[in-house]
């Protein structure tokens, strides 16, 4: 997975994992920094956790044709590990090698997408602060903060209008 193997103007995608996708997947953590691998569980991890929940919805993040991300909502109100009763943004990671290139935005571009035609008006999520939090990140995209706080994570939402 180098750097040259993605254009800057790739389109960004969002794409089931299979049996054929999930070891490359799973290697994209293998990528972050120490600081980020202690703010985001493992993909492996992850959708590990989602297939023993009911609400767990997991993609893996395309640029062109190749794996750069990972994000995973929990939608419902069934509390298995995640207590809200919409949806949840409940993991998002973007490769080291292809941060800041915005596929973590156009990502969140598409959940919203998809979320807006479920019928849903907004997107919770949760991080941790201090070195390497995402908090940043999720207030350039229109997330504020609920003042509720989840552990040692601050809860935000992002608001939009749901499809008519």
């Amino acid at each position: 997975m180098s750097d040259h193997t993605v254009s800057p103007d790739a389109e960004v995608s969002l794409r089931r994992v299979t049996a054929w996708t999930v070891n490359a997947i799973c290697a994209l953590s293998d990528t972050l920094s120490e600081a980020q691998r202690n703010k985001v569980a493992d993909n492996g991890t992850s959708i590990a956790e989602a297939h023993f929940s009911e609400n767990a919805w997991f993609r893996a993040i395309y640029a062109d044709d190749v794996p750069v991300g990972f994000v995973m909502l929990h939608i419902g109100s069934d509390y298995d590990t995640i207590d809200c009763p919409g949806a949840f943004l409940w993991r998002l990671m973007i490769a080291g090698p292809h941060q800041g290139r915005g596929y973590g935005k156009a990502a969140i571009g598409l959940v919203v997408r998809e979320l807006r035609a479920r019928g849903f008006g907004e997107l919770f999520t949760s991080c941790g602060q201090g070195e390497a939090s995402p908090e940043r990140f999720y207030a350039g995209l229109g997330f504020v903060l609920t003042g509720e706080v989840y552990d040692d994570e601050v809860e935000a939402v992002l608001r939009f209008p749901a499809a008519a």
